[in-house]
């Protein structure tokens, strides 16, 4: 036989081999790696962006415009509540001050006199008019009774007797009203003036009291305990009233504005814990939620939750964005798997591989609920006890053999491959240094 009948016969031979090869290598079951389905505790988080705030802040404004005298504080000074800040011009308000000042003790001197007993002018002039009104009266009676005599003796006519007898009525009428007018003084003269004497005391006080909160007005102090953060005048420049002269905040604890989805927010109450992460940093605070929006924002949806936390070295800046973490639920005794045993479903939905004792797979279709990290509540599909598939789950058909890998061996067998080569023995050396025989 020669070389090429004998090449015809072997290739029906050796594409049967390379089929059964084939056969042989579809058989063998996929390797997965799996885990038991736990229960554990697991918390609900609702998450958002943020922009942290100071707790309190103040911008110290004057109430009157005067020039800087001086600063005690510079940009980043800590200070106290009531601590003086900076001062004003103050020359003129305190010569104003003294004035009223003046006032005063000159208010203070006439009502002295006035309850010392001193008899008014008005008083005297009532007293005067009295006695002459009485003397007008006595001088008209005595014309008046001498006319009568002398008219009934026919030496005077009816006529002179009846105008003594008109100026006597207007004397004695002038008379009575002295004595009244003199009365009404006597009883309320006295007492109105005291009155008046007290009242020009009150106004002098209020005008003092009024120059010196002007005074005070020249003394800036903090009404708050913080940092000051904004300095924007410097001495000698004017201070315009109800402008800024300094700003002081309070960040010994932070505010964090932050906003949620309107469809988690129902879940956040107060007093809720929360943690605040700074973007692009691992600096992380606890704290808790102390403002839930009754409001949507009605441009972006969301729904703005304070969270208020301590801010110790002060840390934090304001200003800063962070990301929150507001922990809304705990479950306990919940079904667990890890996120990886999560894999695509039919009809979009989502299922967990459970593998049986013969180590076949059973695709389940599962619920899921509470997602905290890399822990998933499964509400329904996987009892506890039983085993899902972690890794090499994707493309493993439903109810197929599998072949279970050992996660720990696989792990070691991995650190055995990247460890460095153990260093040859000096045996070894003088082994390899031998020249070997031909």
């Amino acid at each position: 036989m020669n070389r090429l009948s004998l090449s015809l016969l072997l290739i029906p031979l050796l594409f049967t081999g390379c089929a059964k090869k084939e056969e042989k290598e579809a058989e063998v079951p996929a390797g997965v790696q799996v885990t038991a389905v736990t229960q554990d505790t697991v918390r609900r988080v609702v998450a958002g962006d943020g922009v942290l705030y100071p707790f309190d802040q103040a911008s110290v404004m004057p109430k009157i415009a005067a020039p800087v005298m001086r600063f005690l504080v510079q940009r980043g000074d800590h200070v106290k509540k009531g601590q003086l800040l900076a001062e004003l011009e103050s020359r003129d308000l305190a010569a104003a001050q003294g004035e009223s000042r003046a006032l005063l003790e000159q208010a203070q001197a006439n009502l002295r006199s006035t309850k010392s007993g001193q008899i008014p002018e008005s008083l005297v002039k009532a007293q005067t008019d009295v006695e002459s009104a009485r003397e007008s009266e006595d001088a008209a009676k005595k014309l008046l009774d001498n006319r009568q005599k002398l008219f009934q003796q026919g030496a005077l006519a009816h006529k002179l007797v009846d105008d003594a007898q008109v100026a006597w009525a207007q004397a004695h009428a002038a008379s009575l009203s002295a004595q009244e007018h003199l009365l009404v003084l006597q009883s309320v003269g006295t007492q109105e003036q005291t009155k008046a004497a007290e009242a020009q005391v009150q106004a002098a006080e209020s005008h003092l009291q009024s120059s010196q909160a002007q005074t005070s007005y020249t003394r800036i102090t903090s009404p708050i305990s913080g940092v000051v953060a904004d300095r924007p005048l410097y001495a000698g420049e004017m201070a315009a009233a109800g402008a800024p002269l300094l700003l002081v905040m309070d960040n010994s604890r932070v505010v964090a504005r932050v906003n949620i989805p309107q469809n988690q927010a129902s879940t956040v109450k107060l007093g809720q814990a929360a943690t605040l992460t700074q973007v692009d940093s691992d600096l992380k605070v606890e704290g808790k939620v102390t403002v839930v929006s009754p409001a949507t924002d009605p441009n972006s949806t969301t729904v703005q939750v304070w969270i208020q936390a301590n801010n110790p070295g002060e840390q934090l800046k304001p200003g800063t964005s962070v990301r929150a973490a507001i922990m809304t639920e705990v479950i306990k005794n919940a079904t667990i798997v890890p996120a990886s045993a999560i894999l695509p479903g039919e009809e979009g939905g989502i299922s967990c591989l459970v593998v049986d004792s013969n180590s076949v797979v059973h695709r389940r279709t599962v619920t899921t609920g509470v997602r905290d990290g890399d822990k998933v509540q499964i509400l329904t599909g996987v009892q506890p006890g039983e085993t899902v598939v972690t890794v090499g789950g994707v493309g493993v058909d439903d109810k197929a053999k599998v072949r279970i890998i050992d996660n720990t061996k696989k792990e070691a067998d991995e650190e055995d491959e990247n460890a460095p080569p153990e260093p040859a023995s000096k045996d070894a050396k003088k082994d390899e240094a031998k020249p070997k025989a031909k």
